[in-house]
């Protein structure tokens, strides 16, 4: 599996990462993408980020960052939440020269059934927030991509990619949380965000759920996503969402046997 390995990110939570996976991340060439949640930041020192950093520094493995998400609102309308929002997101930012990541994947957090006739509001806040991180890794090679998670279609997230106008922020398309809580067909949100591409997250779902499944051990049509990928020659970096050692065994089989990565 490790020529499969060496084309991917594997999401890790830092927490595991330092305690108990951190030699065999290494070991076994796993290019990680670090989770972050308000616990590790909570709990650990500049210390303990410096030291995983610096382990990895000279492994050649790819990182990537995946900030915290729970309850943070980048475009709320309470300015307070706001920039509770932004301290927490800058606290993963703050670590960027140390690990030097690929990405930081971050949640806009947009829901039409939250943000009811205030989408412009929400607009203008996000751009906010985002231009303020933005400034601070401006001549960085890492690129901050922005994830659906409750947008049902390219329809929000168009206009911020668009208005943020750089090339450090790309869309990253989490193909299980289109399927579970989105409304449009895969074709739609690559016609209209597919020059914004700068990741994907891979998992699997019947479409009721955030199941985080293997891949074809669930309705997504990965082949047809990997075959538009293809056919408009993008190259965006994959990162796969297992949540335990037994699916991301699976998860490395499946996409084997399916032959994914032979469709890019």
């Amino acid at each position: 599996m490790r020529e499969i390995l060496q084309k991917i990110q594997v999401h890790v939570p830092f927490h595991l990462l330092r305690e108990k996976l951190l030699q065999r991340v290494i070991r076994d060439g796993i290019n990680p993408e670090i989770g972050f949640n308000h616990h590790d930041f909570d709990r650990f020192q500049t210390a303990d980020f410096r030291d995983v950093a610096d382990r990895l520094a000279d492994t050649g493995l790819s990182v990537t960052f995946h900030a915290p998400f729970m309850d943070l609102r980048p475009g709320a309308l309470d300015p307070r939440i706001r920039r509770i929002t932004a301290d927490r997101l800058r606290q993963v930012f703050d670590l960027i020269p140390w690990f030097r990541p690929r990405s930081v994947v971050c949640h806009p957090s947009f829901d039409e059934r939250y943000y009811i006739s205030t989408e412009a509001q929400w607009l203008e806040n996000s751009l906010e927030t985002w231009r303020a991180l933005l400034g601070g890794i401006r001549g960085l090679e890492t690129i901050i991509a922005l994830e659906n998670v409750y947008e049902r279609d390219p329809v929000q997230m168009k206009p911020l990619l668009d208005a943020l106008a750089s090339p450090q922020v790309r869309f990253c398309f989490d193909a299980g949380h289109a399927n579970a809580f989105g409304g449009a067909p895969l074709g739609v949100w690559m016609d209209a965000l597919g020059d914004f591409l700068g990741e994907i997250h891979i998992h699997d779902n019947h479409g009721a759920e955030d199941e985080h499944l293997p891949v074809g051990e669930g309705n997504i049509p990965f082949s047809e996503l990997f075959s538009i990928l293809r056919q408009k020659n993008l190259r965006p970096i994959l990162a796969v969402e297992a949540h335990s050692e037994q699916g991301l065994r699976r998860m490395l089989e499946n996409i084997r046997a399916m032959e994914l990565l032979e469709r890019l």
